[in-house]
């Protein structure tokens, strides 16, 4: 048989001694490092007294903002829907009528903006895509629910109130 490298291991099938037969030195290994890490100090944090610090770069729970007149930004183009690898965003569009100036920037809006949390995989995709700076991701922390339909996000939980600071990694809009 023609070998393709000029590498070759040798395998050595050395006997094994009584001790190695017994276990008894990879037990005495795996104790001492127990006994190194037992002394070492503890790593975890104590969550709901201590918040942990993330970075810069983070990205959690989505907003839709407005703008200083507190008109939403959003016209639902769908590029954010297409952007999304997840599929998570669903956008129904619907066109402004009259007065309804002060609440819509153009003449298109979103009627209904969802975006499946179980889904999202907080890319940011969504956020670079969009031309009219309507979505962004804070860095606030999408909580935990025991049914799926709380993670199914409306425009009731997404659209920035109104008041609020306008700078995206500064809003937190649901602390208490």
């Amino acid at each position: 048989m023609e070998r393709l490298t000029n590498r070759s291991k040798v395998v050595v099938n050395k006997e094994m001694t009584f001790l190695e037969r017994m276990y008894l030195p990879a037990i005495i290994g795996g104790m001492i490092i127990t006994m190194k890490h037992f002394f070492k100090k503890s790593v975890t944090i104590q969550y709901p007294e201590v918040k942990r610090k993330f970075s810069f770069v983070y990205r959690g729970k989505h907003i839709l903002k407005r703008d200083e007149q507190g008109r939403e930004n959003c016209t639902a183009c769908g590029l954010c829907a297409v952007a999304c690898p997840a599929e998570a965003i669903t956008i129904v569009a619907a066109e402004r009528k009259k007065g309804e100036e002060h609440l819509y920037r153009e003449e298109k809006y979103a009627a209904s903006y969802d975006i499946n949390m179980l889904r999202c995989i907080f890319c940011g995709l969504c956020e670079e895509a969009c031309p009219k700076d309507a979505i962004y991701l804070t860095e606030e922390t999408v909580p935990s629910f025991y049914d799926r339909k709380d993670f199914l996000y409306g425009k009731d939980k997404l659209v920035q109130p109104l008041g609020t600071s306008a700078h995206p990694k500064t809003f937190k809009p649901y602390t208490k």
